[in-house]
């Protein structure tokens, strides 16, 4: 069985492809509104994607392109988000153009947020079509279509709703894998690849392992094909470097260009990227660097040495454990609860039933990538999937976050695999194969691992599995769409204290401003607001009142509420959840018994 057919110089079937792939998307869409368009356009996304909503609101109000203060959201004065405008801009965009079609900010935001992921959706599943067919041929068609389609649904990054900057992330590294496959036969697409790889680093620092992968891939096929290679090599090095600079030039103010930022685009990355990208060029352009493996070999030790010179000696800091220095109470209450940090050895201790979805069909993937190459020996655009794969399915291991990655890279060699048996099943029909064929089906779409999680937690623990379904459903249906704050949305803004879980969704859906959201940077914020529901209830007192709060805003619903109320039994949010309002807090009485209940601070300024 064959996993890999090389192509050159035939023509890609790309238009055919985009037709798929957007076939594929408006069924997406009308999946998802075949609840109700209501439901399409209030999905009751994710915090993330509602803050960045948030953020485009911002842009667009005249916040400018380098201020990325969050003013409403931590103590007074805000704090400064890590993410990027290369995400605001295309939304903000959209938002603007919809708008002025609709005559209404809100329908434009309401496109936008389908509009959005619906289109990074087609363009993922174009590049998965387009990778598969370099890779596998016309044969390899159909099985990407159905796998890759069925994959990116579930990954959950691509449902109407989502503004998370994943899945421009997952975009941009398929562009960079598929601009490296053609790299060979055309000289631009080298350079496009380095351009999508500073890119795909620029909105977000969970990928610098994949562009780490293209850097030593590129420098990797320079040192054994010689004068073939220095062409892309060059190319590649080039536009990396440049767009390296020119990222830094256009999302950090001059005013910052020296300012280290380890969690967001800034001198390292920048530094590094100048550094690695115009040392590949160099010794790509030049003969006497490149007439040798020992002369290449040298080259490429020396280029290596200085550009770990410059992360060891200049930015230090930036190499330690993200989380090192976090407060040991956002630590145990927050971090430690966040499912897509944890490592796979937890995953599987605390969360047995899902492990199989995150880490099978990677871990298969790999395993027909590493057989087929044994069989046939090596191939570089074999050796350059594997390469992704392997390192997207390592950084799933050590936080579950890569598994966004993993999943989807996993369905190029599962496509061809399964083309292979396609094959086989017609030309040598009969029972065996035909069961081959279906085995190698379910193997490869990631649903049947989902399904099998579900159906392993049924079996197990009936009883926790309904509770489990019930507290996911309250929480969407209480705390996660509009009309849950429409009382909040018509009071005169002031400083709320909620939990983190409901931090983006106010800022999204009222004009408040709140002390908590999930995000590392807000850690005074986040350590007032965690303190003053699970520590004493008369020091949560003094704690709301220094920083102006006036209203307390309750979910009962939410797994945030019930988990830190039960951890902490003598604490606010417990008294809360049990009724029993400390002295200093009344109830607004047309709040009791709504999705949100919200108590007033007496006396309060």
């Amino acid at each position: 069985m064959t996993l890999a057919i090389e192509r050159p110089g035939e023509r890609s079937p790309g238009w055919r492809h985009a037709a798929m792939a957007l076939g594929a998307s408006l069924l997406l869409v009308l999946l998802a509104a075949s609840k109700g368009f209501p439901t399409l356009f209030d999905s009751g996304a994710d915090n993330d994607s509602l803050l960045r909503l948030v953020e485009v609101r911002d842009l667009i109000a005249g916040q400018g392109w380098f201020d990325l203060q969050q003013y409403r959201m931590g103590l007074e004065g805000g704090f400064t988000m890590h993410w990027s405008r290369l995400v605001d801009a295309p939304i903000a965009v959209i938002v603007l153009a919809a708008s002025a079609v609709t005559g209404s900010v809100t329908s434009g935001e309401s496109v936008a947020m389908v509009l959005w992921p619906l289109l990074l959706y087609a363009a993922a599943l174009w590049l998965l079509l387009a990778i598969a067919w370099r890779l596998g041929g016309d044969e390899a068609t159909f099985p990407t279509l159905l796998i890759g389609a069925v994959t990116l649904h579930f990954t959950g990054i691509f449902v109407p709703g989502t503004l998370d900057h994943h899945n421009i992330q997952l975009v941009l590294m398929l562009a960079t894998l598929l601009f490296l496959l053609d790299a060979a036969q055309a000289a631009r697409a080298a350079w496009w690849a380095g351009v999508s790889a500073v890119l795909m680093l620029a909105v977000g620092m969970e990928t610098a392992p994949f562009v780490a992968a293209a850097g030593l891939f590129v420098a990797g096929w320079l040192l054994f094909d010689g004068e073939r290679a220095a062409g892309p090599a060059f190319g590649f090095g080039l536009a990396f470097a440049a767009t390296s600079a020119l990222v830094l030039g256009a999302t950090v103010p001059p005013s910052a260009w020296g300012v280290v930022a380890c969690d967001a685009y800034s001198l390292p990355q920048s530094s590094l990227g100048i550094v690695a990208g115009l040392g590949l060029a160099a010794i790509a352009a030049m003969p006497v660097l490149r007439r040798s493996f020992a002369a290449r070999a040298a080259a490429i030790v020396v280029l290596g040495t200085v550009a770990a010179s410059v992360a060891v000696l200049s930015f230090p800091q930036c190499l330690a454990d993200p989380y090192a220095g976090l407060d040991p109470i956002l630590k145990d209450y927050w971090l430690d609860s966040v499912a897509e940090a944890q490592p796979l050895w937890r995953v599987i201790t605390l969360d047995t039933e899902s492990a199989a979805a995150h880490y099978m069909t990677p871990l298969i993937g790999l395993a027909v990538m590493v057989l087929a190459m044994l069989r046939r020996g090596l191939r570089r655009g074999e050796l350059l999937v594997a390469l992704f794969l392997l390192v997207a399915f390592a950084v799933s291991a050590w936080q579950l976050r890569g598994s966004r990655f993993s999943v989807p890279l996993a369905v190029i060699p599962l496509a061809i695999w399964v083309a292979g048996w396609r094959r086989r099943a017609v030309s040598q029909p009969g029972t065996a194969a035909s069961l081959r064929l279906v085995g190698a089906w379910l193997v490869s779409l990631n649903l049947t691992w989902i399904m099998l999680g579900v159906a392993g937690m049924w079996a197990l623990s009936p009883a926790d599995a309904d509770a489990s379904g019930a507290g996911a459903a309250a929480a969407l249906s209480k705390c996660q769409k509009s009309d849950d704050y429409a009382e909040l949305a018509g009071m005169p803004p002031q400083p709320i204290l909620v939990i983190s879980n409901l931090g983006a969704p106010m800022l999204r859906h009222t004009p408040h401003r709140v002390l908590t959201g999930p995000y590392h940077r807000n850690v005074d914020g986040n350590l007032a607001a965690l303190r003053a529901f699970v520590g004493p209830v008369a020091a949560a007192d003094d704690i709301a009142r220094s920083n102006g709060i006036t209203l307390v805003a309750l979910c009962r619903g939410n797994g945030e509420t019930r988990a830190l109320a039960g951890r902490a039994p003598d604490g606010l949010l417990a008294a809360l959840v049990a009724g029993k309002a400390p002295g200093w807090l009344e109830a607004v009485p047309e709040s009791l018994g709504r999705p949100i209940e919200l108590y007033r601070i007496r006396n309060a300024p």
